[in-house]
């Protein structure tokens, strides 16, 4: 079978076709055939790392600080929390992998496609529907990945056609041009694609588009259009939200427990639009690489009870944003400042500190002060590796080393290149259940959830002056975070007594989406990405950051690609 090959990490973006199997004899049933078609989905997945880190470290949530000498690598993670990525437009891993990644799906979807457009459904018993909704799920896949793309580079090369076009030939197209392309694909294939029935099918269709899928994309399209084209789609966005809320494209409701959407058994949620399987035996990328696996300190596998885990050990790549300097202060920024902004309503069960209480149940999300653990009949304290001072993790960043956790230090220099391993606050949005649960690593990575079309609808309510509406919707998803007795004062009027304005919607996507890969396009979409204030952060010269440059390694590939603005 024909194949396009794109190593991650090289850089070569040149197809390498080659055939282990012929393509005339490789097709001999209905299962052949969905193999192929099923197949870039599992890259999909993959891409998600290469995604992740770009789009919350250039943003004010997490941070990466350097740590008793880890985390530095040369300056890497600094240069994307400050906005410096610029300086490394020669050959910057992180930014090109991006690229690579994203059309490296869009060259499977491609063949896929082409495939299928060859191929007789009568061969196979299928109907026509039946391949109608194959093509479609390429079709809708290679649109997600276009939207990434998209978002992060803005001027790329529309291809849709393996078999004659490689992208090293192809131009790249104007923004209004790919947002015509994406949205044309989006609404053709929501007439053909599959739909949920029922409550309660949901682990039937996991890792499939459906048509609710389908319209969460382009909700996620005209949310962000002004921004990328320039053009105001905020009833668009509001249009196809309200469908789906309503139920035009299939049944679906929000989780009562906030952990549900994250859980191990997760493909059951009827809160999950999209999500990418993940299992223990299989692959799991939510929980590995630079994604959710490395939001906490190294060693502390002894307090998850994973130390045996197939993952490996955890690594202290991200942590939350500060909210405190080092005399015990609260800053004053607007941005940033990831934990405080939960504090702000009190009794959110979130801020409980994590913890696996058994059979796959955990409580809380948030990975704060001492981590203990039983070892040989005693209680023992997590270390910090290679220092061997007690862990104490605080929401401050600096060199706290062994001091007490009432005690700050006295160098009062707090920035990324001061911290140790005591410093932000740490988050296990999904589960880190112990060796031997039948949970551990079972949590699919859930794309796209159903409280994001609630807070899209919420933001284009508020955006038209709508506050009250705006208020209902978002106190729909938030009530499970608040024990009743609180509603009065943490619900949006008209509900409760919260206030609700434009950067209140900012902090609330921030709660409900922390670390979710999207809060980079939250901030610009607010316009506070270049010209916000946080904790390290000062504002950009100007907003070509807005967008990230195109590499020496990706604009060697192909003479007609051309650098973006600014760079």
């Amino acid at each position: 079978m024909v194949f396009c090959t794109v190593i991650a990490g090289c850089t070569n973006l040149d197809e390498t076709l080659y055939s282990s199997v012929g393509r005339d004899n490789y097709y001999h049933s209905a299962l052949d055939v969905k193999r192929v078609v099923f197949r870039p989905f599992e890259h999909a997945y993959w891409s998600v790392t290469q995604f992740h880190t770009p789009q919350e470290l250039t943003a004010d949530q997490l941070i990466t600080p350097q740590r008793d000498g880890w985390w530095d690598d040369s300056g890497v993670w600094r240069t994307l929390q400050y906005h410096q990525y610029d300086q490394y437009a020669t050959y910057y891993t992180y930014i090109g992998n991006m690229w690579i990644a994203g059309f490296q799906g869009v060259g499977e979807c491609n063949f896929v496609i082409e495939e299928l457009e060859r191929l007789k459904p009568e061969d196979f018993g299928l109907t026509r529907a039946e391949f109608d909704n194959y093509t479609s799920q390429a079709r809708a896949l290679r649109a997600w990945f276009y939207i990434k793309l998209f978002d992060n580079f803005r001027n790329i090369p529309i291809w849709t056609d393996f078999s004659k076009s490689l992208p090293k030939d192809i131009k790249q197209a104007k923004p209004a041009d790919t947002f015509k392309f994406i949205e044309k694909e989006l609404l053709e294939c929501l007439e053909l694609i599959e739909e949920k029935h029922s409550l309660g099918t949901q682990a039937s269709l996991e890792g499939r588009w459906t048509k609710a899928g389908v319209a969460a994309l382009l909700v996620r399209l005209y949310l962000n259009a002004e921004v990328w084209i320039g053009v105001d789609r905020y009833s668009d966005c509001e249009k196809y939200a309200q469908k789906i809320l309503n139920g035009e494209y299939g049944p679906y409701k929000v989780e009562d427990r906030w952990d549900a959407i994250f859980d191990w058994n997760n493909d059951t949620s009827d809160e999950m639009l999209f999500g990418f399987p993940s299992a223990g035996g299989y692959t799991y990328w939510a929980f590995q690489q630079s994604t959710h696996w490395c939001t906490v300190p190294h060693g502390s596998n002894k307090y998850f009870g994973d130390v045996k885990c197939n993952a490996g050990p955890h690594n202290s790549q991200y942590a939350c944003s500060p909210s405190y300097d080092l005399d015990g202060n609260l800053y004053k920024y607007d941005l940033g400042m990831t934990v405080n902004k939960f504090r702000k309503y009190p009794d959110d069960c979130r801020l409980v500190k994590y913890r696996n209480l058994g059979n796959s149940q955990r409580e809380g999300m948030f990975v704060y002060g001492y981590l203990e653990y039983e070892e040989g009949g005693l209680t023992k304290r997590c270390t910090a590796t290679g220092q061997n001072y007690t862990i104490y993790i605080r929401d401050a960043v600096g060199p706290f080393h062994d001091l007490a956790p009432e005690q700050w230090p006295s160098k009062k220099e707090s920035n990324l290149t001061t911290g140790d391993h005591n410093s932000g606050w740490h988050f296990a949005k999904y589960p880190f259940y112990p060796d031997g649960d039948k949970g551990q690593l079972e949590s699919d990575y859930a794309e796209i959830r159903l409280p994001e079309i609630i807070y899209s609808l919420a933001e284009c309510k508020l955006r038209n002056g709508d506050t009250e509406a705006a208020g209902k919707l978002l106190n729909s998803v938030r009530r499970r975070y608040y024990p009743e007795a609180d509603y009065g004062t943490v619900l949006y009027a008209p509900e409760g007594t919260a206030k609700l304005d434009m950067g209140e919607m900012l902090d609330e996507w921030g709660r409900e989406f922390l670390a979710e890969g999207r809060r980079r396009t939250d901030l610009i979409r607010f316009g506070k990405f270049s010209t916000g204030r946080w904790w390290d952060k000062t504002p950009d010269a100007d907003d070509h950051y807005q967008i990230f440059p195109l590499t020496t390694q990706v604009l060697s590939t192909n003479s007609n690609l051309k650098q973006n603005p600014g760079y």
